[in-house]
């Protein structure tokens, strides 16, 4: 533990220097901003800004581009809460109850709760990262594709098991967004696959726009639908700050958020994504009122805010300890630290200590810089919701359309976009849940990879997913979700998903 504190201390002691301090600082500004736009993304915005780290030391470099990460984080859950658009994949949970909260008066708690949430789990997975870095790492190394596909169809059934309403439903979008993932070229034969000769969806289907499609899009066709226009929100200043409960509420979620998240980031995929799909999934299962969730739940912010701000720390374990990448973000960061002369793996520590530990330091700087940052906006963000909708929705509109096409320069996303703002609209009109279509797209690549992968070492034989202990406990934790929402079909007795009102007494029994 003294080395530790000795070795923290050599960390502030870069981190505070004017211009890692400064670069630090234009990281977080340039990550929020980068978070509130919808499609850049913290992929895109690293992308764009990779090249002009280069004339940097390599230490100014990580903590800018770190800070362009995590910031990230931070503002995609801006319009998610206002204005039901995500930011980036990640804030698509938060739409559901965030907006749900603006619709109520309390988008201000809503802002507040999240800045708070993520500072805290930011600043807790730091230490996580400081202390645990190398076993947590290592363990991660026992994860072969068997397990990977185990985990991800794990995640899969876990949100379908807890989602509002009929589990047949939740896992028929699952199915959908599964199929929609398989469109590009194939990974391990190079062919393409249900592109219709549209060379942009080599790459498949972009997240970025069928989550603006089925949240943003679909809630404006929703209101232009409406006979009236809804009321213009006008919040007082005493309602731009979370209640004593809504606190109170808050705190083991924002906990159980930053466990999960660290956990899940460790391991190789979209972890800040599946992360927050997951802890939404966990904070409705624990709650005592888990009818409240797509309500306006504090929960159901708190959580998944936690959980993918957790997640990016969890990260850098296998990047920092190891030299893998647990996904495209740290690997362009591998990138730039290779372009600098820094290997990174085990000997990082050792050989370059003052850039390991100046690093860990700037993050806990950075999170204070972003709750700084974040806090005082509230009461500019919320303000937005006093334009009248009239006025408001055209622009939201168009935000989505410039957003959607500034990630690649595609008319075809936006098409896309469009396509599914209208399955979107179909699909709230007939009470299917959007959230588990957004999942099936982000597992799909990975899910088909990890099974074909599977089959490839085990020379066609399905042996390898039973006799892989880690895999087959993750599948009979899957087999018993889908046994505990089919028992209520052969009992005829009502499950504990009606008991605490997920789903009415008759969709339980015809399930």
């Amino acid at each position: 533990m003294t080395e530790t504190l000795q070795n923290l201390y050599l960390g502030f002691s870069v981190a505070l220097t004017p211009s890692v301090l400064f670069y630090a600082f234009l990281g977080c500004v340039i990550g929020t901003l980068v978070g509130v736009l919808p499609g850049v993304g913290p992929l895109a915005g690293i992308s764009l800004l990779l090249p002009a780290s280069f004339g940097l030391d390599p230490t100014s470099a990580i903590v800018l581009l770190a800070g362009i990460y995590y910031g990230a984080m931070y503002g995609g859950s801006t319009t998610s809460i206002l204005m039901r658009i995500p930011g980036e994949a990640a804030s698509v949970m938060t739409c559901i109850d965030g907006y749900a909260m603006t619709r109520k008066g309390r988008a201000g708690p809503a802002l507040a709760i999240a800045a708070a949430g993520s500072y805290i789990a930011g600043t807790l997975s730091v230490i996580g990262l400081m202390l645990l870095a190398p076993p947590l790492a290592s363990f991660a190394l026992r994860f072969g594709p068997p397990e990977y596909f185990a985990l991800l169809l794990l995640g899969l059934l876990a949100l379908a098991y807890m989602s509002i309403g009929s589990t047949l439903k939740s896992l028929a979008m699952g199915a959908l967004g599964l199929l929609l993932g398989m469109i590009g070229i194939d990974p391990m034969t190079g062919f393409f696959r249900f592109n219709y000769g549209l060379v942009e969806l080599g790459d498949g289907i972009g997240v970025v726009p069928v989550a603006v499609g089925l949240f943003g899009l679909s809630e404006i066709l929703l209101t232009a639908g409406q006979a009236s226009a809804p009321e213009v929100i006008k919040p007082r200043l005493r309602e731009l700050f979370p209640s004593r409960e809504e606190w109170r509420d808050s705190l083991w979620p924002i906990g159980r958020g930053t466990v999960l998240g660290f956990l899940i980031g460790i391991i190789p995929g979209s972890a800040h994504i599946i992360s927050s799909f997951v802890s939404y999934a966990v904070e409705r299962r624990l709650s005592k009122h888990p009818e409240r969730f797509g309500q306006g739940a504090i929960e159901g912010v708190a959580g998944p805010e936690s959980a993918n701000n957790s997640a990016t720390s969890g990260a850098f374990v296998p990047m920092l300890a190891l030299g893998v990448p647990s996904g495209p973000i740290p690997a362009v960061m591998i990138a730039a630290m290779m372009v600098h002369g820094i290997a990174p793996g085990p000997l990082l520590i050792s050989q370059k200590p003052e850039l390991f530990w100046g690093f860990i330091a700037s993050m806990y700087v950075g999170n204070v810089v972003l709750l700084i940052l974040n806090l005082p906006l509230v009461g500019i963000f919320v303000n937005l919701l006093r334009i009248p909708y009239p006025l408001l929705y055209p622009v939201i509109l168009n935000f989505c359309v410039l957003g959607v096409y500034a990630v690649n320069g595609s008319v075809v996303d936006v098409g896309i976009m469009t396509v599914m703002g209208a399955l979107g609209y179909g699909l709230r009109k007939f009470d299917f849940e959007a959230a588990p279509v957004v999942l099936g797209l982000v597992l799909a690549p990975m899910m088909e990879m990890s099974f074909r992968q599977s089959l490839a070492m085990s020379s066609g034989s399905y042996s390898s997913f039973l006799t892989r202990p880690i895999a087959s406990v993750l599948l009979m934790a899957g087999l018993a979700l889908l046994l505990l929402s089919v028992i209520p079909v052969f009992t005829k007795k009502l499950g504990w998903r009606h008991k605490v009102g997920f789903v009415p007494a008759q969709d339980e029994k015809n399930r």
